[in-house]
């Protein structure tokens, strides 16, 4: 699916492709990152790209998430979705649940696939933790998940030559 994305962003900035994918729920940072060092960005650069990418979906993820997810479950077939992907969140959030603000950003700043931003927004949701908290929460979980990829791609980890080519 990714490959699909890049090929129609082709045509826009590097800059722009790199905070685009940063902001997909499919990549998010894990993808964006070792991403903008294939298009030969220094590591901070991209860190920082990736970074503003994910974090882009953080304040309009919590404020309409509910909201659309309540208006759409009116549809079996979104409702089936939403069901699976509550189920998902919930079996992957323990930590979120039992120390809610301090568990969703330890949640959100592992990268692995089902946590990160977008499964954050949804974990804040589904455990009702106040706009501030999870807001601050997600981002300084961002932030973590966004070291410890960059970390990983300058020790030579996150397979660029894959990638690339």
């Amino acid at each position: 699916m990714l490959e699909f994305v890049l090929r129609y962003l082709n045509q826009l900035p590097k800059d722009y492709i790199v905070v685009i994918v940063g902001a997909l729920p499919v990549s998010e940072l894990r993808g964006a990152i070792p991403l903008g060092l294939s298009f030969g960005m220094p590591l901070a650069k991209a860190f920082w790209l990736a970074v503003l990418g994910n974090c882009l979906i953080v304040a309009p993820g919590l404020v309409l998430f509910e909201p659309l997810t309540l208006a759409l479950r009116k549809f079996k077939i979104w409702s089936r979705f939403f069901d699976w992907v509550f189920e998902r969140t919930r079996r992957n959030s323990d930590a979120v649940q039992k120390y809610e603000a301090l568990g969703l950003l330890i949640f959100v700043a592992i990268p692995l696939p089902m946590t990160g931003a977008w499964s954050g927004v949804i974990a804040a949701s589904l455990f009702k933790i106040r706009f501030r908290y999870a807001f601050m929460a997600i981002v300084a979980g961002v932030l973590c998940a966004g070291l410890i990829v960059a970390a990983l791609c300058a020790l030579g980890v996150c397979g660029l030559k894959a990638v690339s080519g």
